[in-house]
């Protein structure tokens, strides 16, 4: 029986990165071998333990075949005569494909060690084609390793698994799955690039794919084309640090522009309905958490009337507030203008644009929150279907003093 380091730790330590994860494969075992020496089994797949001092996982060795499309269509072979190299080379990529024994010795028998060194993405066998969750992968890492390139004929691989129809396969919340964790990466464009590149863009999110080759006014957006804008803005809330919420408001934002009219490009208008509309499309088929799907759908809605909140009168930003539920929800309609600076500044020449509606949307915010409304409602009580509107005007009137207050300070 021996013991091996697998797998992403493995790659990230001779990147010189933090490992977060030790991924162990065991040669030469049986399950009563593991059960024997304490490991409780947790694998429902196939033979996988938890050790019973550190709790890290530690899988038997094991081969794999293919009998159903899709990712869950395997049947797994694992047996104490299942030798290391069998088991490494059933994984992805070659730079996943090495592992370290107990002396720290590497063992490489794929050449990952040499594509890391080039920052090559290479697939380690034709049975990459066999998941298609692993087309998701590469790309998710292309937003983690930024330096890193897809080879040519792993590119051509992830291709022929679309044309195939691999892809289609794939569940939504596993979709999703790998979306998010690759939208939280360094670089999200990258992630889209790939998947681009192969032609599963189109067939994952027709409705993000569509905005290539949309024209915008150059006056405005001065890379003028919409997929390349969402982009920049994706990136640019990666470059915040921003939540998943907010990023993915970011990616949705526009998708409207890739359904309008193209007799009148560069111009969108009512892009702003449309991309509501199928930003909710998107959030139903993959099944996009609640709190990230009520985010996107408000700044797909609200985006363009922040852009112009400092021309706004002071009950049409009350009403803003309103339709936003900002009361309630204050933190998310915070949020919303964080994705909306996302917008402004994720633009050629505009990432360190002032972005004023902010402070100014926040300072309304502020003020009518101050408004006392149980007290407007006693006010009223002898006429409670006036409360609301009686409420309404408060705010308004609370929030042209705050606004006329912040112009005289020339804020």
């Amino acid at each position: 029986m021996k013991t091996y380091i697998v797998g992403g730790a493995v790659r990230d330590e001779l990147l010189g990165l933090p490992v977060q994860d030790h991924d162990h494969v065991v040669v030469g075992a049986t399950p009563d071998d593991m059960i024997a020496r304490g490991f409780t089994p947790v694998g429902k797949d196939f033979p996988v333990f938890l050790h019973p001092v550190t709790h890290e996982e530690y899988a038997l060795a094991r081969t794999e075949r293919k009998t159903a499309p899709g990712y869950k269509g395997f049947v797994f072979h694992a047996a104490s005569d299942v030798t290391l190299e069998q088991d490494l080379v059933r994984r992805d990529l070659t730079i996943n494909a090495m592992a370290k024994d107990e002396d720290g010795t590497i063992v490489d028998p794929l050449g990952g060690r040499s594509d890391l060194q080039a920052r090559v993405f290479r697939h380690v066998s034709e049975a990459f084609a066999e998941d298609p969750v692993r087309i998701l992968r590469v790309a998710r890492f292309a937003a983690r390793f930024t330096g890193f390139v897809v080879a040519p004929e792993t590119n051509a691989l992830m291709r022929r698994m679309v044309e195939a129809g691999e892809v289609d396969a794939l569940v939504p919340e596993r979709v999703w799955q790998e979306l998010a964790r690759g939208l939280m990466e360094q670089q999200p464009s990258r992630m889209f690039q790939v998947l681009r590149d192969c032609s599963a863009l189109e067939r994952i999110l027709p409705e993000l794919n569509a905005l290539w080759g949309v024209p915008q006014p150059a006056l405005h957006h001065p890379e003028i084309d919409t997929g390349v804008h969402v982009m920049m803005v994706v990136d640019y809330a990666a470059r915040r640090g921003y939540d998943l919420p907010i990023r993915c408001a970011a990616l949705l934002h526009d998708l409207g522009k890739g359904a309008t009219d193209p007799l009148q490009w560069p111009k969108h208008p009512g892009h702003e309905a449309l991309s509501v509309k199928l930003a909710e499309q998107v959030c139903r088929r993959l099944k996009i958490p609640n709190e990230c799907r009520d985010l996107a759908v408000m700044t797909a809605r609200e985006h363009g009337n922040v852009s112009r909140a400092l021309e706004m009168r002071p009950n049409t930003i009350v009403t803003l507030l309103e339709r936003c539920d900002a009361f309630r929800k204050p933190l998310r309609f915070v949020d919303m203008l964080h994705a909306c600076e996302c917008d402004q500044r994720g633009r050629t020449g505009f990432d360190d644009q002032p972005f004023p509606q902010e402070g100014w949307l926040r300072d309304a915010m502020r003020a009518a929150q101050a408004v006392n409304a149980g007290e407007v409602a006693r006010r009223h009580a002898n006429q409670p279907q006036r409360i609301p509107e009686a409420v309404h005007a408060a705010r308004v009137d609370a929030v042209r003093s705050a606004l006329e207050a912040r112009r005289a300070g020339g804020a």
